[in-house]
């Protein structure tokens, strides 16, 4: 067994407030790092220990291995957990806190590195039978045959960095004269992100769906999964709108995807929390499409519906126990639903927003769960992604999921930042979603149906005594805030 006594959480923001949480409920102790623009965030002020990190850029600041070895080293911490993002697919970072004897709370290196590149984990997967869309891959640089064996493949095709993740070198060509072009821009796309310009061609699913399946691995043998997550509703290849179980699948369906991953991760050695990520077709085939190595933004849907916590088990796993539980034992009760709470301005083509955020109040009531990693007062900036919370709800059924999850979105009072919380109700609202016909392109397809409505007199009377009030007057008359949010609600719903 392997003594873990204390965790340094290597993130930020709401994760690594989720994570904290797990730690106090586990007796397990905390350290925070941070860099100067999150000095005040909640997760700094919870932990036990903080820890301030620099860098270049905040960003920088968070991808310094050797400072976050070096603060493990200073608090005394035995273990690090990467949450998601940032370190948490690194494997060298691994390997490097491996040697300084500090336990990293993931999958091993290897596993890690093989996953991770797309090209190997692909042929991975092939070589044990399970199934992975027709595709063409790129060899040495300067491959005079690659274009040819794309064209093979069949339009429409997908560009995909080797390397990559989130949406990044990623293109979709319908016309053959474009190929040679959108490889070029795939190509250096990947090289900035990932520093890895290889890419490669698979066929293109139309009205694709996108089914991931949650699973646990431990070191004496047991794998099994924790049920599948649906996660089609995405903008620029990255996910909004997560659920489970998906509407798409039947029980057959459902049992033969779960199998598989959990296959997946038996033949890749997996160990830990993972996720194997799939391609569902139309008529109900599905393909692998990649494997994340750490613990996904979307991990509470699975916990509301399993009533696991999965920051917990990463915990118990990393020590070496054995998981308390069959794959018997694992049901999936009711329905749950997350919206990504995006600070943008999703009517403008998604541009990320900026800003103090002078009020928070977040829904509550009986199935509703709040991830955010923000306080009032506190400035949210470009520095990062732009997603400052999670709203998960759970419900007895999907309808009831969804009608929970629109009112806690109306609930939401988010005020000096532009978020997207009215974006994500309309689109729980159009009746296309409420039927589960649902695909990654949904928003394009439903684009005209999820402008926003006219403002009218009453919502703009609302609009601009709001607009009128300083700060301090708006927290002052507070019995104004629930009928200016009504009316912002009503609008934007």
């Amino acid at each position: 067994m392997t003594r873990i006594d204390k965790v340094l959480i290597a993130n930020r923001g709401e994760i690594a407030l989720r994570i904290l949480h797990s730690l106090r409920e586990m007796g397990i102790g905390s350290v925070a790092v941070y860099h100067a623009v999150d000095a005040d965030g909640p997760a700094v002020r919870a932990a036990d220990r903080a820890v301030e990190i620099f860098g270049e850029t905040p960003v920088a600041a968070y991808l310094d291995a050797e400072a976050i070895i070096d603060a493990c080293r200073a608090t005394g911490a035995d273990a690090v957990h990467p949450g998601y993002g940032f370190l948490a697919e690194n494997a060298d970072f691994a390997r490097k806190l491996a040697a300084a004897g500090i336990t990293f709370i993931g999958p091993d290196p290897d596993t890690i590195d093989l996953m991770g590149d797309k090209l190997k984990a692909r042929a991975m997967v092939a070589a044990h039978g399970f199934p992975v869309a027709p595709s063409a891959e790129e060899g040495a640089e300067g491959d005079a045959d690659f274009l040819d064996r794309a064209r093979a493949v069949g339009f429409p095709l997908l560009i995909k960095a080797a390397a990559g993740g989130g949406g990044k070198g990623m293109r979709i060509v319908t016309d053959e004269a474009a190929l040679a072009e959108e490889l070029d821009r795939a190509r250096g796309e990947a090289t900035r992100y990932f520093g890895d310009g290889r890419v490669y061609c698979e066929r293109y699913i139309e009205r694709p769906r996108h089914i991931e399946v949650q699973v646990l691995a431990d070191h004496h043998g047991t794998c099994l999964h924790l049920w599948e997550r649906e996660c089609s509703i995405q903008r620029r290849f990255q996910k909004i709108v997560e659920e489970s179980p998906s509407p798409a699948l039947d029980a057959d369906a459902r049992a033969e995807i779960c199998a598989a991953a959990v296959g997946i991760a038996q033949a890749a050695d997996y160990r830990n929390a993972g996720t194997v990520e799939f391609i569902l077709a139309p008529d109900g085939s599905f393909y692998f499409l990649e494997m994340n190595t750490r613990l996904q933004v979307e991990h509470p849907v699975t916990e509301m519906i399993t009533g696991l916590d999965l920051v917990a088990e990463q915990l118990r796993i990393a020590r070496g126990e054995k998981l308390a539980f069959s794959q018997a034992d694992v049901a999936s009760a009711g329905h749950a639903i997350e919206c990504r709470i995006y600070a943008e301005d999703a009517d403008a083509g998604h541009v990320p927003a900026t800003g103090k955020l002078l009020m928070l109040r977040p829904p509550v009531g009986p199935g509703i769960r709040f991830d955010a990693g923000l306080v009032e007062g506190q400035a949210v900036t470009a520095a990062f992604d732009p997603m400052i919370a999670k709203l998960i709800v759970h419900g007895p059924s999907r309808a009831d999921a969804i009608a929970r999850a629109r009112r806690a979105l109306g609930d939401l009072v988010c005020l000096g930042v532009t978020t997207n919380a009215a974006y994500l109700a309309r689109i729980l609202g159009q009746p296309a979603f409420a039927e589960g016909a649902t695909h990654t392109h949904f928003l394009d397809e439903q684009a005209d149906a999820l402008a926003p409505p006219p403002l009218d007199a009453a919502t703009r009377d609302a609009l601009l005594a709001a607009a009128s009030l300083g700060h301090g007057q708006l927290r002052a008359k507070a019995e104004a805030v629930p009928a200016i949010h009504a009316a912002m609600g009503a609008w934007r719903n």
